[in-house]
């Protein structure tokens, strides 16, 4: 009974993770929740006493998924190489996981402030930025806070773009437009061929296919 039970939360919270990412808060509704888990109202209010709860119980879950992912991405020796990587991380999660993209779609028109997921990756690419100046893989010139500007606001963009349209011919000019902003902001040096080309490095970082 109890593994019944946890298997139609389960269903139940897949389920509003797909109604609140297409739909937002205001336009999600329990009927289309239910719906979608093919289950009843009934069913679905035992574990979710209404659409505040159940959207909260997403959020939180979609918080701990992009969290997860970004602790188990793979460290790398040149920080650009692993911004790289955080920022194809970024894209893929809002791309392609439920629950990341409800949870961000929830930060827009949810009753409730709640934390935001800016808060869980911004200081990854802050240190990593940070990292890169102090390594001097920065290009002179460039100001580690103008860096971070310019790349969050980008981040964002990118997410935005990946939350509304699933559209496959993203993720491989994605690739080109990243190589070319890490890119600009690399300082010249060993991880840069003498062509002065885009780095090995941040080539070899593109996120494979899904």
């Amino acid at each position: 009974m109890q593994e019944r039970a946890a298997r139609t939360r389960r269903t139940v919270l897949e389920a509003a993770a797909d109604e609140f990412a297409e739909r937002g808060y205001q336009g999600a509704s329990l009927q289309g929740v239910a719906w979608r888990a093919a289950t009843s109202i009934g069913a679905l209010t035992f574990h979710f006493r209404n659409k505040t709860a159940l959207a909260e119980e997403v959020r939180t879950a979609g918080s701990a998924r992009f969290a997860r992912c970004l602790d188990e991405r793979e460290p790398a020796a040149d920080p650009l190489t692993e911004l790289r990587t955080l920022i194809g991380t970024l894209v893929r999660l809002a791309h392609e996981d439920p629950f990341v993209r409800a949870a961000r779609r929830l930060e827009a028109d949810a009753p409730e402030d709640a934390p935001l997921l800016a808060e869980i990756w911004l200081p990854v690419l802050r240190i990593l930025i940070d990292r890169a100046d102090g390594a001097r893989r920065l290009r002179p010139g460039v100001a580690p806070e103008d860096a971070v500007a310019m790349l969050s606001h980008l981040a964002e963009g990118a997410m935005a773009a990946n939350c509304t349209a699933r559209d496959t011919a993203w993720g491989s000019v994605g690739d080109s437009v990243w190589d070319v902003v890490l890119h600009g902001l690399a300082a010249d040096g060993p991880n840069q061929g003498a062509s002065g080309t885009a780095s090995p490095g941040l080539a070899e970082a593109r996120p494979g296919p899904s």
